[in-house]
């Protein structure tokens, strides 16, 4: 007799309750501790220069496969939100902007990701959250101290248009489709950042700066600021080899090291 009719018999009475039999030795048993739950995790992604959310689709596309709940945060005046753009945007208008996601989401254990210039955000938010976040990363990113700004950092940036307040990196491309970079307020990178919470100071964080070429093993280690202090405060360090923009040529390999939580 098929399920389906047995199940409508019992129910209507045509059937006795005795007709009805279990294969005891076809079932199995689980044991909870045979299985494997894998961690799932919060990430918050924070953009570099000019960029915006849009950079991090397909780390986002990968996190996700995983199960992982992702945030792409878009700074004012950035990416889809390049119609708000204005020299009167500063850094601490972007680390806002990344707080009262957090805090308007709910967020909590967030890992945080900041990408180049995001490693200013994200260092103004560990200052003002510490609590809400269980690990950064800080991706071939700036690291600053106390007081510090982008532009105490960045090499080169001297050499850097500069009209209207607006920034107009060189990598600008305006005949380019949408996505793309634009141009950046300059009070955001010249705005200094603070970080002298010691709650702050403790968050377990990774600095892995992309590297184009490996040679032998060696790196540029302690030629850049960033990666000196890094290293003096403590922070793990995971090279990945690619270029500035790893999020765009190497997702699958950067995204291995964002599942390294701790």
């Amino acid at each position: 007799m098929k399920l389906r009719h047995l199940l409508l018999g019992l129910i209507t009475g045509t059937v006795a309750p005795a007709a009805v039999s279990l294969d005891t030795e076809s079932l199995h048993t689980v044991n909870p501790s045979q299985l494997t739950v894998k961690p799932v995790y919060t990430y918050v992604l924070v953009h570099g220069a000019s960029g915006g959310g849009w950079d991090w689709k397909g780390v986002d596309q990968l996190l996700s496969a995983e199960g992982h709940t992702v945030y792409r945060a878009t700074l004012t005046g950035l990416g889809e939100r390049a119609h708000l753009a204005s020299p009167e945007i500063s850094l601490t208008t972007h680390i806002d902007d990344v707080t009262n996601l957090i805090l308007f989401e709910e967020l909590e254990q967030v890992v945080l990701v900041g990408h180049s210039y995001g490693g200013m955000v994200i260092t103004g938010v560990m200052d003002r959250l510490p609590g809400n976040i269980k690990q950064a990363f800080f991706l071939d990113a700036f690291v600053p101290a106390d007081g510090m700004a982008a532009v105490d950092l960045w090499n080169g940036f001297s050499s850097y248009k500069i009209v209207d307040g607006m920034v107009q990196f060189p990598w600008l491309d305006n005949g380019k489709p949408i996505p793309g970079d634009v141009p950046q307020s300059y009070k955001t990178l010249s705005e200094p950042v603070s970080f002298d919470n010691p709650e702050a100071l403790g968050l377990p964080v990774t600095y892995v700066p992309f590297v184009e070429e490996v040679v032998q093993g060696k790196v540029r280690a302690l030629v850049d600021p960033s990666w000196k202090l890094a290293v003096a405060r403590g922070w793990a360090v995971e090279v990945l080899e690619s270029d500035h923009n790893a999020q765009r040529s190497h997702p699958r390999e950067l995204v291995e090291l964002l599942l390294d939580i701790d």
